[in-house]
């Protein structure tokens, strides 16, 4: 078999990359119609988002968690988990033994409203995965936590600071 010329490489590299930015840009478009779905503003159905992940995971947020993966503040965090509990979305408990860690839940009202909206994406997921071989998934397992490790990386360090409003200083000619 021939090794593939550098152009095709690159050619392959960037049909890939530009598949997990426009996934990307539909996961953020499904998320978009769950919150229309739900009446909520995109941030708390992404914040909700996350805590139903977590908590079906097995590991359920707290909220400074929770504010590290919706990129929030710990006072927004605060204002958002106030308007979920509000609208009854949401629950926090004191679960730990140190009475001080709060872990958020969804709350049962919302937990079947959101399965009846995730079903369809659920079920149309795990039918297209289930053409590929275990073997062949576990590649891309590998291959996407190998990209989420560098992505996780490259925010922590090379764009630590860089948020909104902060721009690089000008350089002198």
């Amino acid at each position: 078999m021939e090794k593939p010329e550098y152009g095709d490489v690159e050619a392959q590299r960037d049909r890939l990359m530009e598949g997990l930015r426009a996934f990307g840009a539909n996961y953020t478009e499904f998320t978009q119609r769950f919150a229309t779905w739900l009446g909520l503003h995109s941030t708390d159905a992404a914040a909700l988002v996350e805590i139903l992940y977590a908590e079906d995971k097995g590991s359920p947020l707290s909220p400074a968690r929770l504010s590290e993966r919706v990129s929030l503040s710990s006072g927004a965090t605060t204002l958002l988990l106030n308007r979920l509990e509000s609208a009854g979305h949401i629950v926090r408990t004191r679960e730990h033994t140190d009475g001080r860690v709060v872990t958020l839940r969804s709350s049962p009202e919302v937990r079947p409203h959101a399965e009846e909206f995730f079903r369809p994406y659920a079920a149309r997921m795990a039918e297209e995965m289930s053409q590929y071989p275990p073997e062949l998934l576990q590649r891309f397992e590998g291959f996407l936590g190998h990209l989420r490790t560098t992505m996780d990386t490259l925010l922590a360090h090379e764009y630590d600071g860089k948020g909104p409003g902060t721009r690089p200083a000008p350089r002198d000619s």
